[in-house]
C-alpha cells in the first residue's frame, strides 16, 4: 500500500517498456525480487526507476487499476442541482426579482416613501395578523397572482431570447387574428399574463398548490431545456405548464379539447404535440417531491412581501387558529390515506398473482 505505483500500475505491465511479460525485455520486477531475496541491497536498477507520468499502459492487457484522482468529476463539469428537482437548490425566480426589488426600495427611500405603511399590517405580542393560505391548501388567488408575478420576472429580466419553434407563437399562434410584430417586441404586464394564466386555471380547474406546480414544471423546462421564456413563447409555455400540473398534480380527467373551447383558435392537434413535446424536453420527469413544492411556496410567499402584493390578513383568534390546524390534518390524513392506498393495491396486486409461498424443508 506505501508504493506510490501500486493504484497506478497494471500487474501485467513492466514499469520499463508497458509490454507484457515473457517478451524479449528482462522482467524488471524479478530483477529487484531476486536482489532482496539474495541478501543483497534491494536497489532496482535504472530502468525501473520511472516517474508515473512516464508509464505507458497501452500495451497491458488484464483489468486496469485507474487512479482515484481520474475518478473524480472536473469542477468544470461538475453540475450545479436543478432547484425543481433537489430541495436544497434555490429556486430561479427570486434572483430575477431581486434587482427591481432592490430599485423599488431605494427609489422609495430617496423619495422619502414608506410603502404599505397604512396598509400592510404586522404582528405584535398580543396580536397575530394571517392569511388563510397554508402549505397545504394555499389561497387559490394570491398564489396565482405571485405565480404570475415570478414569471413576468422570468420574462423581464431574462438573460436572452432562446426558443424552440413549438413554443413559438408567431408559427404557431393562438388565434386567427393577425398579431402585429410590435406585439412581440415588449414584455408583458403583470396584470396581463394574471389575466391569461387566471382564464385557463379556470378552464383546467387548476387548484392553488396546482398554481404552484406549474411553476415548477415552468423552471424545469427552462433549465433542462436550456431555453428562455420571452415574449414570443410565453403564453404557449404557460399553457403546457398548465396542462401538465392539472393532470398530473391535481389528477383531474382534463381533456385538451376542454381548453380548446377558452381558446377556440388552437386545435387539439396543436394541444397535443405541444404537449407531447414538452414531456419530451421534461424527459418525462414530472414528478415533484413535496420538499421541492413547499420550497416554491414559501418562495412564493416571500416574493408576494417584497413586491407588496395585497394579501388580506386578520387577526388570528381561537376559532380560527383550530380551523387552520383541522385544514392541515386533513391533507395530512389525506396523504397518508393515500400512502396506504399504494400499499393495499401492491398487496392486491400478489393476492391476484396468487403465488402461494411453503417454508422450505431443509434435510
Amino acid at each position: 500500500m506505501g508504493n506510490s505505483l501500486s493504484c497506478c500500475l497494471s500487474p501485467n505491465a513492466c514499469p520499463k517498456s508497458g509490454r507484457r511479460r515473457g517478451s524479449a525485455e528482462p522482467d524488471c520486477e524479478s530483477e529487484v525480487y531476486k536482489a532482496a531475496a539474495g541478501n543483497a541491497v534491494a536497489v532496482a536498477p535504472a530502468a525501473a526507476t520511472v516517474e508515473p507520468a512516464e508509464l505507458d499502459f497501452a500495451g497491458g492487457e488484464g483489468h486496469h487499476l485507474q487512479h482515484i484522482s481520474d475518478r473524480e468529476m472536473p469542477e468544470d463539469l461538475a453540475l450545479e442541482p436543478n432547484p425543481s428537482d433537489h430541495p436544497r437548490a434555490s429556486t430561479i425566480f427570486p434572483s430575477k426579482s431581486q434587482t427591481d426589488v432592490r430599485e423599488k426600495r431605494r427609489s422609495n427611500h430617496f423619495n422619502h416613501v414608506s410603502p404599505g405603511q397604512l396598509t400592510k399590517k404586522y404582528s405584535s405580542c398580543s396580536t397575530i395578523f394571517l392569511d388563510d393560505s397554508t402549505v397545504s391548501q394555499p389561497n387559490l388567488r394570491t398564489t396565482v397572482k405571485c405565480m404570475t408575478l415570478a414569471i413576468y420576472y422570468h420574462i423581464k429580466n431574462r438573460d436572452a431570447d432562446r426558443s424552440l419553434d413549438i413554443f413559438d407563437e408567431r408559427l404557431h399562434p393562438l388565434t386567427r387574428e393577425k398579431i402585429p410584430e410590435e406585439y412581440f417586441e415588449h414584455d408583458p404586464e403583470h396584470k396581463f399574463i394574471y389575466r391569461f394564466v387566471h382564464t385557463l386555471s379556470s378552464a383546467a380547474q387548476l387548484t392553488a398548490d396546482g398554481a404552484v406546480v406549474t411553476l415548477v414544471y415552468l423552471e424545469r423546462l427552462l433549465t433542462y431545456a436550456e431555453i428562455d421564456i420571452c415574449p414570443t413563447n410565453w403564453k404557449r409555455i404557460v399553457l403546457g405548464a398548465i396542462l401538465l400540473a392539472s393532470k398530473f398534480w391535481d389528477d383531474r380527467a382534463v381533456w385538451n379539447v376542454d381548453d380548446c373551447q377558452i381558446l377556440k383558435d388552437v386545435t387539439v392537434e396543436d394541444m397535443n404535440e405541444m404537449e407531447r413535446h414538452f414531456l419530451e424536453l421534461l424527459q418525462f420527469n414530472i414528478n415533484v417531491p413535496f420538499s421541492v413544492y413547499a420550497k416554491y411556496y414559501f418562495d412564493l410567499r416571500s416574493l408576494a412581501d417584497d413586491n407588496n402584493l395585497n394579501v388580506l390578513v386578520t387577526p388570528l383568534s381561537k376559532e380560527r387558529a383550530q380551523n387552520l390546524e383541522a385544514i392541515s390534518r386533513l391533507c395530512d390524513d389525506k396523504y397518508k390515506d393515500v400512502c396506504r392506498a399504494a400499499m393495499r393495491r401492491s398487496v392486491s396486486a400478489d393476492n391476484f398473482i396468487a403465488i402461494r409461498r411453503s417454508n422450505a424443508i431443509l434435510s
